[in-house]
């Protein structure tokens, strides 16, 4: 299947029956063969248990499959490389960009049983002992075979087939059954808990709407174009880093983290997968721009989460742009900020570092490159 831009997709599965699909950059070097998994595989584990927190309403994924994650796992046994006789990995091939589902998945495999969530409204009710089915999707991207490295380090040539797989699974999974909001993210670094050296991130697709974007419903309906306001009065401020035709990234005016960016595109879209070509293309330099920066920083790596913010599936899709939201807790070369006392019990943040501060910061680093 040719996406836009050159990248193609093909789709295949994997031994137990879990998706896989090969994303080809439009230069690619690979012939485009693939082979069929060999292995023999357990069969899935069942679909965790969702369970609400009377407290607020909230419900919590019980997923206890995941204990038996991979953990820093040596290159000879990277389960994200391509399969070789002495690695019976995830990737039956060599790829430039595979998506394939989780083999412990936080939500799915199944996308609707009896238990399952009934409706949104179904989902606010509050009551003692609630459960339901974590019906859903986890997937994992993978960036690059490579054993090592985060997105910054791709050509962006590769960035833009990530930016075209997250796009094309964005649509894809916003029409299964069950689907609420998807998330496609990046963790980056142990000291935010990675548990790969290989560059990737993830998509989580909810059976429910997250709680921060229930709190951004609630900000969108007292306040008219939001997100429209927002970006003007951000292009106003001493802390736009960079200013694109289709994008403008900013350190926000509240950030909680000492490196916060945020970035929007210039007009409304909800997600991934209404974004245009010319917006695509702009965003993979845009993006490893904004990625190089942030690691020119320091000497080292910074640890971050690169999250992508995009509206439910089925509400307020012309209220709630989509928003990349990139955090990381390094407040100066040797120091983390943890999230103590009032962060963590309370929800009450104290910033370390002045927003202005941080993008002058991050603007030097901008410069360097």
């Amino acid at each position: 299947m040719e996406l836009t831009s050159g990248v193609t997709a093909t789709a295949t599965t994997l031994a137990d029956g879990r998706d896989l699909i090969y994303f080809d950059d439009a230069d690619t070097a690979l012939t485009g063969e693939r082979a069929v998994d060999p292995r023999i595989l357990d069969p899935r584990p069942a679909t965790a248990t969702m369970r609400q927190d009377v407290l607020t309403g909230e419900w919590i994924s019980i997923a206890a499959s995941r204990q038996n994650r991979a953990f820093l796992p040596p290159a000879e046994l990277d389960p994200l490389a391509p399969q070789t006789p002495t690695n019976p990995s995830e990737i039956p091939s060599n790829y430039d960009v595979a998506v394939f589902e989780n083999r412990s998945p936080s939500f799915g495999p199944l996308l609707t049983d009896e238990n399952a969530p009934a409706s949104l409204a179904d989902l606010t009710e509050i009551g003692f002992g609630r459960t339901r089915t974590s019906v859903g999707r986890c997937e994992v991207v993978c960036f690059s075979p490579a054993h090592e490295g985060s997105f910054s380090g791709l050509s962006v040539s590769r960035a833009r087939t990530v930016i075209e797989a997250w796009a094309e699974r964005t649509a894809a999974l916003s029409a299964m059954a069950g689907i609420q909001q998807v998330f496609p993210f990046e963790n980056r670094g142990q000291e935010i808990g990675v548990t790969l050296h290989h560059p990737h991130g993830q998509i989580y697709s909810y059976p429910y709407i997250t709680p921060r974007t229930t709190k951004l419903i609630q900000s969108v309906e007292q306040v008219p174009d939001l997100f429209a306001q927002i970006l003007e009065t951000e292009r106003a401020s001493e802390r736009v880093l960079i200013s694109g035709e289709h994008w403008t990234a900013f350190v926000p005016f509240a950030a909680r983290w000492p490196i916060e960016v945020h970035l929007l595109p210039n007009r409304h879209v909800p997600d991934l997968a209404a974004t245009s070509t010319d917006e695509r293309d702009e965003l993979s330099r845009i993006y490893l721009q904004l990625l190089q920066g942030i690691d020119a920083l320091y000497p080292t790596p910074t640890p971050y989460i690169s999250a992508w913010h995009q509206a439910p599936v089925n509400t307020h899709r012309d209220d709630i742009r989509l928003m990349l939201q990139i955090t990381s807790p390094r407040r100066a070369e040797t120091k983390l900020k943890f999230l103590a006392g009032s962060e963590s019990a309370m929800g009450a943040w104290i910033g370390d570092v002045p927003p202005e501060q941080s993008a002058a910061f991050i603007r030097a680093a901008l410069a360097r490159l």
